[in-house]
């Protein structure tokens, strides 16, 4: 997605929780509570993969998409399939997905990764670099000046 931006990942976090679970420290019962609600939304809003559970390793891992947004109103907490963000990545200004991951036969679940996506991520190439170019040769612009990024500029300009 080219609006994707801020991806938080939390693979580290995930491989320190499995290494707890495989010595001993925490128990299967901890880390497979997943919800009937987040069951049902990796059933029908899910994208699966073909990464096998850890800890039971019956069956693939499907991955759920979360938004949440100020500007989402009542879509705000919904599941959404991954075909559907990009459409809202052009239809909103700025709202935060979350990744997790869900196995549905043992109820593992996980966060995988947060990122933020929306029209405020869409930056013109050529301003861009015109901006990059000029607000690294000059000190103290203003805030709408031309050393300002494109988005900042964008947003005063809207205001």
């Amino acid at each position: 997605m080219r609006t994707q931006r801020q991806v938080v990942d939390y693979s580290l976090q995930k491989r320190a929780l499995l290494r707890d679970v495989l010595s001993g420290r925490v128990g299967t019962y901890e880390v497979c509570d997943a919800s009937p609600y987040l069951k049902n939304a990796a059933r029908f809003h899910g994208e699966p993969t073909d990464r096998r559970c850890p800890i039971c390793r019956r069956e693939n891992l499907t991955l759920v998409h979360y938004i949440y947004g100020d500007e989402l109103k009542q879509s705000a907490g919904q599941a959404r399939t991954p075909t559907e963000l990009p459409v809202l990545a052009m239809t909103f200004r700025e709202f935060q997905v979350y990744v997790v991951e869900v196995c549905r036969a043992c109820d593992w679940n996980h966060l995988v990764e947060q990122f933020l996506l929306g029209r405020d991520g869409l930056i013109d190439e050529p301003v861009a670099e015109a901006a990059a170019a000029v607000g690294s040769s000059t000190s103290g612009s203003s805030a709408t000046g031309v050393g300002a990024p494109a988005t900042k500029r964008r947003r005063e300009a809207r205001r």
